[in-house]
């Protein structure tokens, strides 16, 4: 009878390398991929506003910017089952009135952006609007239009109007639609300040 074969060191398999384990992490540069410990920095100062010469945050100097008239739409749209849908446009959502709320915490949201935006100015707003429209029978479109008279624009108040009036749809009708979802949050336009205006789809 044979004896099986022994398993002395030379017929095991040998333990990967650390090398092996962690090899060379390439990092994309402004001069392409390098490995780690030769990343060139990115000049990005000529590129964002809010990115000093060292690549450093911060927030931009809008002392000697003009006070102009300030406006900006934005837009976020709710997909939801039907039987969602019917509860929403019929008020009969298990919470209440999903739309009202929701108008309420994006107006609220408006006015509390520089808090949850770190770089962003606190500006004093005119208006903020916030309505619903049904695109069709399960997709509901959020818009957010805010108005100021200020130095810097209004875009991400009503921005994050849009996205919190989607989110509190989300919470009112959760329980009845896990899986809605929220979808094509975006800027539709914005007018005033020295970059001119700005409509989507036209300038974009």
């Amino acid at each position: 009878m044979s004896q099986p074969a022994s398993k002395d060191a030379d017929s095991c398999p040998s333990a990967p390398s650390q090398q092996a384990l962690h090899p060379p992490t390439a990092t994309l540069t402004a001069t392409g991929p390098t490995q780690i410990g030769a990343i060139a920095p990115l000049n990005l100062a000529g590129h964002l506003s809010h990115v000093d010469s060292q690549g450093a945050a911060r927030m931009v100097d809008i002392g000697d910017k003009p006070v102009s008239r300030r406006a900006a739409t934005a837009r976020a749209v709710c997909a939801m089952n039907l039987a969602t849908a019917e509860a929403v446009r019929n008020n009969s959502a298990t919470k209440g009135d999903v739309l009202g709320v929701a108008r309420l915490a994006g107006i609220g949201a408006a006015k509390r952006t520089d808090e949850l935006i770190p770089l962003c100015h606190g500006l004093p707003l005119e208006s903020v609007a916030v309505d619903f429209s049904w695109l069709d029978t399960t997709h509901l479109e959020v818009t957010a239009t805010v108005h100021c008279t200020g130095k810097t624009g209004v875009e991400m108040e009503a921005l994050v109007a849009a996205n919190v009036a989607a989110l509190t749809v989300y919470d009112m009708c959760k329980s009845s639609d896990r899986a809605m979802r929220i979808e094509w949050v975006e800027l539709v336009r914005k007018s005033g300040g020295v970059r001119g205006d700005f409509e989507r789809g036209q300038s974009d």
